[in-house]
């Protein structure tokens, strides 16, 4: 054992350079005092806490040993945290923004969009400073630095409900929509029983043969390059949306209708985008626009692999990847719109199938985000057996058979809930709409309040009041979600979804 370099090679992913800088003198005592006044047994569990996996502190003078979350130094380029990160912000819920333009107008649609972007930078500045202070780098163990064991379930329970129902949605799309691809390719009308045309079989060949080899790799930067590709499709997909707004012409029959010779006609009205469209469906949209950027698990794992850490350098990679997708949100939304207008349908290829459902063009884009959706899996995969690790083994270091296990049991788990419960949205609807609020809003609020000291931001400072409005929002959001949920089960619609 040498530990002098261990100790120096452990300082860079440890902790943020700007936090040692500028709180070595000062902080150390005051941090020190509070965690011995708030966690009276934090200095007999000291020993044990050096060798979890998952929690890093700041070096300082009393605490010779810097724990690692993968015994491992951040080795993460800059490009591969922005294009995970990127890839953990795009969801399926891409594919829905056009509907949710139609709701809005272009230029409410544009203003929600943007301070949606706005407050989800915004959170992840919360989360950034708050791991700055106290050398954390898991959202698990922030939420135990603010709130002790509660806190800590609270973020584990949070994250893995968040994260097995974003990847069950991910494993349903596959399902149904897989089949319908290779449907189309092979020009099969009526299918007669082909195991290839059963989306049982083909999820458990995806999750077999592409996400559970990704899934077992011991570190999240291994999935940049998946995730470059994964993002690549979803250009794909923009660019192809972006060409087909000159090809569809309004007013635009359907496939069926023209095969029949019918005629059809339309109002000059309906060919015209609305500005500003207030009407019931515009207040389901806003929740949907909330989870649009909901990558907040996978932010402090990202970081804990990164190149030369510091707390500036993540905010780069956070805003650059937000300002991607914002991007690509608003063009995909803004084209889908402007091709289909009113007539848009909640998923956007949905639409372009009825024009022509033989279309090889938007064949292969439903490929495309089925490649897109898969590769997303692992990377969402990541943080929930991070949670499972801290909340059942946070003393043990990293053991291949358990991260294996912990992967196999999560896929088996997800794949049985998507073959044989077909009316799992539902719950993973209302689990959305309590834990992805909580996750964006809430948490990295009510944490950045407990852990930044007072000395350096008393109560009544503008940072914690923001941070208390922040938190605010999220409780309204809450509210809002589960209302509309609520409404559509009374009346029997489904309006209400999941925006990621």
């Amino acid at each position: 054992m040498d530990p002098v370099p261990a100790e120096m090679n452990a300082i860079p992913n440890g902790k943020g350079h700007e936090a040692a800088d500028d709180t070595s003198t000062t902080l150390t005592p005051t941090k020190t005092e509070s965690d011995d006044t708030a966690h009276p047994s934090r200095a007999t569990g000291d020993a044990e806490a050096n060798l979890a996996e998952s929690s890093e502190f700041l070096s300082n003078a009393d605490d010779k040993k810097t724990p690692h979350f993968t015994d491992f130094e951040g080795k993460t380029s800059f490009g591969m945290s922005v294009f995970n990160l990127g890839n953990a912000i795009m969801g399926s819920g891409i594919l829905g923004l056009a509907y949710a333009m139609a709701n809005t107008g272009i230029v409410l649609f544009l203003f929600l969009l943007t301070a949606v972007a706005c407050l989800s930078a915004y959170s992840i500045h919360l989360l950034l400073k708050s791991s700055g202070v106290v050398g954390i780098r898991a959202y698990e163990q922030l939420g135990y630095r603010a709130f002790g064991t509660p806190g800590k379930m609270a973020a584990g329970i949070a994250i893995t409900l968040q994260n097995i129902g974003a990847m069950s949605s991910y494993l349903y799309i596959v399902k149904y929509e897989f089949p319908l691809v290779i449907q189309a390719f092979l020009r099969v009308d009526t299918p007669s029983g082909e195991w290839y045309l059963d989306g049982n079989y083909l999820v458990m060949i995806v999750s077999v043969c592409i996400i559970l080899p990704l899934a077992l790799m011991k570190q999240l930067g291994y999935l940049g390059y998946t995730s470059g590709f994964s993002l690549s499709c979803m250009v794909f997909f923009l660019i192809s949306v972006i060409y087909k707004k000159f090809q569809v012409t309004c007013p635009f029959g359907e496939f069926a209708n023209r095969t029949m010779g019918l005629n059809i006609s339309a109002e000059h009205s309906e060919c015209t985008p609305h500005m500003f469209n207030l009407k019931i469906q515009t207040a389901y949209t806003i929740p949907i626009l909330a989870f649009a950027f909901v990558c907040h698990p996978e932010v402090l794992p990202i970081y804990t692999e990164l190149r030369n850490p510091t707390k500036k350098k993540m905010q780069h990679v956070s805003n650059i990847s937000i300002a991607v997708m914002y991007v690509m949100y608003f063009l995909a939304a803004l084209f889908g719109y402007l091709t289909f207008y009113d007539k848009v349908e909640a998923e956007l290829l949905h639409t372009y199938s009825k024009i022509d459902p033989y279309d090889t063009l938007i064949l292969c884009v439903r490929l495309a985000v089925l490649t897109a959706v898969t590769l997303t899996v692992p990377i969402v995969l990541f943080p929930v057996r991070r949670a499972i690790q801290q909340l059942f083994f946070p003393n043990k270091t990293f053991w291949w058979p358990r991260h294996i296990a912990i992967a196999i049991v999560l896929l088996t788990t997800i794949n049985l809930l998507v073959i044989f419960a077909p009316n799992i949205l539902g719950i993973f609807g209302v689990i959305g709409a309590t834990s992805a609020p909580c996750l964006i809003f809430i948490f990295p609020a009510v944490f950045y309040i407990r852990i930044i000291p007072k000395e350096d931001e008393p109560m009544r400072s503008a940072p914690k009041i923001l941070a208390a409005c922040f938190a605010g929002l999220g409780v309204l959001f809450m509210i809002m979600s589960l209302s509309f949920i609520i409404i559509d089960w009374t009346s029997g619609s489904s309006n209400a979804s999941s925006g990621h």
